[in-house]
């Protein structure tokens, strides 16, 4: 069924709109009683009187429907945007699909909400030749908001306010292209690869979540000389490697023999840079060899991605080689590359360092690769935004990237967004770069099992062990383990160095994921201890008033109709930890409302719960299902009993 009310304002509007020409007409005829236009008319003006008063009664009973339904507030801000929806419509009635923009407000001196329709609706009448200024729209339409259940009082705010307040949080569907995690074949991934990993897949949990058509991208390093002397010695030592796969057990180890050989042997190097030919003439003996030292390399990668929950596309530099050639054409052809002693090199504005897109033996460059990379994103993908997570020391190389692609004109940064998500380093608890006794760096794996270790040792520590069953166990331990490593990371500010520490990420004091997840478990057994499913709570939302009476619920309840507003942050600087800081912040905002406002009250004696505060128990799922939503946007699963 449609509207009752579109449609009946819809039929008003045409028949206004054929009044208008129609008056117009007859004015401008010297006999207009010759063509019975006028007759015509005062039939239409009195059929239009007659749907004007329907309208208004249909109007007014909906109204007092409305006031009877639910306050609850999941539905507050859905009604908000009917009250300033039917408030635009009577305030500026020809105004075709007037932009409707209700939010949470950021600060609390500016009230709870804010409808931010006024800036966006003067610059659609610009668009039609009306000059309006938006203060005149915003005080049009606080004029004609009707009596209603919910707002205290409105007011309007200055003109930097509105501006600030422009941006709303909207799931539309464009597409989003990640670049993240990206390590080399045959070398293990370690603990450098741990933050792109993490941070990469949080950023695109978040885009998912508001809508966005998401892309994540693996740009693993598979190509290049070092797959010449990989291939080499992989002759040498699995001679029958065509027939029989070789057990590579240790690629790690693999690796540095055949580096040695090549670092030693003249003749073996001579063989190595044989084979990168080879491989780029696309050989099929070679590309077979190939081929067997990634897939050694995919799964390995893949235990990492398992632990981690990591979902990923590999699309590796290999992809890209033959689009190489066609952008140096390109850079060419636009006379954009400059010769250097036998290289090929591009100079973009305002950068001092050029791109080297070809060498002086006639090899391709991470520049060349990462330009045709992009251009395939933007033109191929068609990505609106364009996400590279890596460390910060790739700053200075994205930026050169980024202005040599805007100088060849293939996007245009006001439209479309290309940007670098640097962070950076992980360091040890000595304050110095995160490595093993002995210097090694620290391979992802080991320090994944030793998570799991001492998530254990942490949850025996507690007596879990005594209360759970061995699978309730297992779940607690890799949601604490992983939880922990996810969350010490993003819980910092990624374009700063953080100290990782098992000992401070473990603790379950302070903002730390342990904290976190044991909070969580707590809010979701209060239902549990008042016997209250899922679906008595659906009911319940829809029939209970919740009441804020309280300041602690009060507190509370403006804490989560913050989400939005922090999600929309995030979105704007790709900065994480205001989320993780969100979450801290509603964990202890709950508890200091749970310490001060009974949720149950039980029998002293027997122990029994006598009596269940339904909006109370509204305000802890509301909690619970945004720290879950937090939980998923940062990658972390809680569990129902820890």
């Amino acid at each position: 069924m449609g509207d009752p009310v579109a449609e009946y304002s819809s039929r008003l509007q045409q028949q206004e709109q054929e009044i208008h020409s129609l008056t117009a007409e007859i004015e401008s005829l010297k006999n207009p009683q010759s063509l019975g236009l006028s007759s015509h008319l005062d039939g239409l003006r009195e059929e239009n009187a007659k749907l004007k008063y329907r309208l208004n009664i249909l109007k007014r009973s909906l109204q007092e429907e409305r006031s009877q339904c639910s306050k609850t507030m999941m539905n507050i801000n859905q009604r908000l945007q009917e009250i300033f929806g039917e408030a635009i419509r009577e305030a500026w009635p020809d105004l075709e699909n007037p932009p409707l923009a209700v939010t949470p407000n950021q600060q609390a001196k500016f009230g709870d909400y804010q409808c931010n329709s006024a800036m966006a609706m003067a610059q659609m009448m610009k668009s039609k030749g009306l000059k309006v200024n938006p203060r005149e729209i915003a005080e049009k339409i606080q004029q004609n908001i009707p009596d209603n259940e919910l707002i205290e009082k409105t007011e309007i705010a200055g003109p930097g306010f509105q501006a600030r307040a422009s941006k709303i949080l909207h799931a539309v569907r464009h597409r989003v292209v990640v670049d993240f995690s990206s390590p080399n074949i045959a070398k293990e991934m370690h603990v450098g690869h741990l933050r792109s990993t993490i941070i990469g897949d949080s950023m695109c949990r978040l885009f998912e979540f508001l809508g966005y058509d998401v892309l994540r991208l693996n740009h693993v390093g598979d190509w290049g000389t070092q797959f010449g002397m990989l291939i080499a010695h992989l002759q040498d030592k699995f001679p029958n490697y065509l027939t029989v796969s070789p057990p590579i057990g240790d690629l790690q180890a693999f690796y540095k023999e055949s580096k040695k050989r090549f670092d030693e042997e003249e003749d073996f190097k001579k063989r190595a840079y044989q084979c990168v030919v080879k491989l780029q003439s696309k050989d099929p003996a070679f590309i077979k060899g190939w081929n067997l030292i990634c897939d050694v390399s995919r799964n390995e990668f893949q235990k990492v991605y398992n632990c981690l929950d990591i979902q990923i596309i590999e699309r590796g530099e290999s992809f890209y080689q033959e689009k190489m050639i066609a952008v140096v054409k390109e850079f060419e052809a636009k006379g954009l590359v400059e010769m250097d002693e036998g290289r090929k090199i591009v100079f973009a504005p305002g950068q001092q360092i050029p791109l080297t897109v070809v060498k002086s033996d006639g090899g391709y460059t991470y520049d060349t690769s990462d330009l045709a990379a992009l251009r395939q994103r933007l033109f191929d993908e068609k990505a609106d935004i364009i996400i590279y997570v890596t460390d910060s020391g790739q700053g200075t190389h994205f930026q050169v990237v980024f202005a040599a692609a805007q100088m060849i004109g293939w996007y245009d940064p006001k439209v479309t967004r290309v940007e670098h998500a640097g962070f950076g380093v992980v360091l040890g608890e000595d304050k110095k770069k995160f490595k093993t006794r002995s210097g090694d760096t620290v391979r992802l794996m080991d320090l994944l099992d030793e998570g799991l270790k001492r998530s254990m040792d942490k949850l025996k520590e507690k007596d879990r062990d005594k209360v759970l069953s061995t699978e309730e166990l297992t779940k607690a331990q890799h949601s604490v383990a992983f939880g922990c490593i996810k969350y010490a990371d993003l819980s910092h500010n990624r374009i700063n160095d953080y100290v990782f520490s098992f000992d401070k990420m473990l603790d379950d004091r302070g903002n730390t994921a342990a904290y976190l997840l044991y909070a969580f478990t707590r809010i979701r057994s209060i239902a549990r201890l008042a016997n209250i499913d899922e679906v008595a709570l659906r009911k319940a939302a829809e029939t209970t008033d919740v009441l804020l009476q309280h300041d602690k619920e009060w507190k509370l309840g403006k804490c989560l109709i913050r989400f939005p507003e922090i999600l929309q942050k995030i979105l704007d600087d790709l900065l994480l930890h205001t989320l993780c800081d969100y979450l801290y912040e509603l964990a202890t905002t709950f508890t200091e409302f749970y310490d001060s406002c009974y949720c149950i009250e039980k029998d002293r004696q027997t122990g029994e719960v006598v009596k269940v505060n339904m909006w109370r128990m509204l305000l802890c799922d509301a909690t619970a299902a945004i720290m879950a939503k937090g939980f998923d946007i940062l990658g972390i699963n809680p569990v129902s009993r820890m």
